[in-house]
């Protein structure tokens, strides 16, 4: 599948990578990044990310990565190990550890791997999402489609939806004796915005963490085993590190078609700019976009793993503020950072992950 990917994206590379991507604030940029944000009210677009963290017992090249591709946004990162759920780095804890926000459109694989359980649709089907216009899951996908994917919401109905999303880890803990760690939220009713339909397009009355969406990218990448999180902060918990099973989806036979919507919008969709022109490591992804009603602020995420043959490494990248720059595109720029500086520190060379493990729904509902 690496190679067919390659050649579309050598055909496609002058497109798509036309646009220079804008980069991020420099560090000693701090007036300027104030003056920005002082225009705006209610969340600023930039901020000083890591000042609170605690981060000893970080991965320290994974974490340099991170810092350095965040810059002076204003968002968080958790990057994960999805062959054992061991966290590598959480930066900025305060918001990583906090209520959680709306997921946008991250909320699009869980609602098709739904969908294609419940044989509400299959790969091939399209579905009408305009006048004169159809459209597949993994176009769907890579185009973030909110039309399909409410379709999609409005045939399952919220007991469906809420079921599945719980069995993916949404409205619950994802990490192991994570004392300052909160739950999320997951609605009990069907939200009064736009019922199931909005909540299958833009995750509308969910709150999620950034570790919670961690935790499920790494599902996606290891084949359907969700760990709990595991953040080893002392020298023995370092030592006696072991993975701890949350629960296996059993997910094999459909994890296919998730995977290439993910991959598609890596490719030519709305992730684009995570992909590493000059690497051999496939990201797979999902963006998600969206206003956050609790705050005055714009949402911007990126859940993404790599590589896509031998995962080594799942991400979860938020970013908030109040310009127009925040939204799930700019979160695939800082993603794609992080992969081209893992890629120069050989991050990706020495993988020893196992290749992607299979399973199947039945038993884990």
């Amino acid at each position: 599948m690496k190679k067919a990917a390659k050649s579309v994206l050598a055909i496609l590379t002058t497109a798509f990578f036309a646009v220079p991507v804008p980069a991020a604030p420099r560090a000693n940029s701090t007036a300027a990044s104030r003056k920005y944000a002082s225009r705006y009210r209610g969340v600023p677009t930039f901020a000083d990310s890591t000042s609170a963290d605690i981060s000893t017992f970080d991965d320290p090249v994974v974490r340099a990565a991170v810092v350095e591709a965040l810059g002076r946004y204003n968002g968080s990162v958790v990057a994960v190990d999805p062959n054992t759920g061991r966290i590598l780095t959480v930066v900025n804890q305060k918001i990583a550890f906090g209520d959680g926000y709306i997921p946008c459109s991250t909320i699009k694989p869980t609602i098709a791997l739904a969908a294609l359980e419940e044989n509400v649709i299959t790969r091939d089907t399209m579905l009408k999402v305009s006048y004169r216009k159809y459209m597949n899951l993994t176009d769907a996908m890579a185009h973030s489609n909110n039309v399909f994917f409410e379709q999609l919401g409005t045939r399952m109905g919220f007991d469906t939806v809420s079921k599945y999303a719980r069995l993916l880890g949404l409205g619950e803990l994802a990490g192991y004796n994570l004392p300052e760690e909160h739950p999320g939220a997951f609605p009990s009713t069907p939200p009064a915005l736009g019922g199931v339909a909005r909540m299958s397009s833009f995750g509308e009355g969910i709150q999620i963490t950034p570790l919670q969406l961690a935790a499920l990218a790494a599902a996606f990448a290891n084949g359907g085993t969700l760990y709990y999180l595991q953040y080893p902060r002392t020298p023995e918990d370092v030592a006696n590190f072991a993975p701890r099973v949350k629960r296996d989806l059993h997910i094999d036979s459909i994890l296919p078609e998730i995977r290439e919507g993910m991959l598609a919008a890596v490719l030519y969709g709305t992730g684009k700019s995570s992909f590493d022109r000059d690497g051999d490591e496939t990201p797979l992804g999902k963006t998600g976009t969206c206003d956050d009603h609790t705050t005055p602020s714009h949402i911007g995420w990126f859940v993404t793993y790599a590589d896509e043959a031998h995962p080594k490494i799942a991400l979860a990248v938020l970013l908030r503020g109040n310009t127009r720059s925040v939204k799930g595109p700019m979160a695939a720029v800082v993603a794609g950072r992080i992969y081209r500086k893992l890629r120069e520190q050989n991050y990706f060379a020495d993988s020893t992950a196992p290749a992607v493990r299979g399973n199947s729904l039945a038993s884990g509902k």
